[in-house]
């Protein structure tokens, strides 16, 4: 691939093709893949926003729906963890196979109910190297808390406080490497300004300590 090369894909899982927003900046030794929210999708400006952040960083995204668009109209499906937690397996080994000639680590980032399937698909995927979940709701992967590996970060605003006791519940059952940052004034969209570009900032500092090994710098932590 050319350097900073940006490109629609489309990945086969079974009978279907979910579409993809790829980007890998130049020299990139990691990718990180999306998984959205329920009734959101690849196109979702807030994770876009996270993405941009992270190329700045040398880190490479991937952003795809995890449903097409007919089965996104059943209410249900948007919420099957089982369901989702299947097609990231199943896109990150077909963007393994298919990008792996360059040897690339690879992260999650979870957003809202993505995050539960981001942080079952890595407890049974030992690839994973880092999982950042986003106003997310890791309860919902209850069964896989301890048995995840990577470590995990878990961003929460602090105006979002309901979220906020279902991640405390979350990390206080993780066994893995783990922090929670609060991000002081935020609700659960990270509206307010400023907000959501400081979760992108942990977000970032994450995975360049776990994924480019680099020197994690101070964030705020849970006590």
């Amino acid at each position: 691939m050319k350097p900073f090369d940006y490109i629609e894909i489309n990945i086969p899982i079974g009978d279907i093709l979910l579409k993809g927003d790829l980007y890998i900046p130049d020299a990139a030794k990691t990718i990180v893949i999306f998984s959205h929210g329920s009734g959101s999708s690849r196109k979702s400006p807030r994770n876009q926003m996270v993405a941009a952040r992270m190329h700045k960083h040398g880190i490479g995204t991937l952003l795809f729906d995890l449903l097409t668009e007919e089965e996104g109209q059943h209410y249900p499906k948007r919420f099957d963890i089982y369901l989702l937690t299947s097609r990231l397996v199943q896109a990150t080994q077909w963007l393994e196979k298919t990008f792996g000639e360059k040897k690339y680590s690879f992260g999650f980032f979870g957003a809202s109910t993505g995050a539960a399937s981001a942080i079952k698909a890595a407890a049974v995927m030992p690839n994973i190297k880092a999982v950042v979940s986003r106003g997310g709701r890791p309860d919902m992967a209850r069964e896989a808390l301890e048995e995840v590996k990577a470590p995990v970060l878990l961003i929460v605003g602090s105006l979002d406080r309901d979220v906020l006791k279902l991640n405390q519940y979350a990390f206080d059952h993780m066994r893995c490497q783990k922090d929670l940052v609060i991000i002081n004034g935020a609700t659960h969209l990270f509206e307010e300004p400023g907000t959501l570009e400081q979760a992108a900032d942990a977000a970032c500092l994450w995975f360049e300590k776990y994924l480019l090994k680099k020197h994690l710098k101070h964030v705020q932590r849970q006590d």
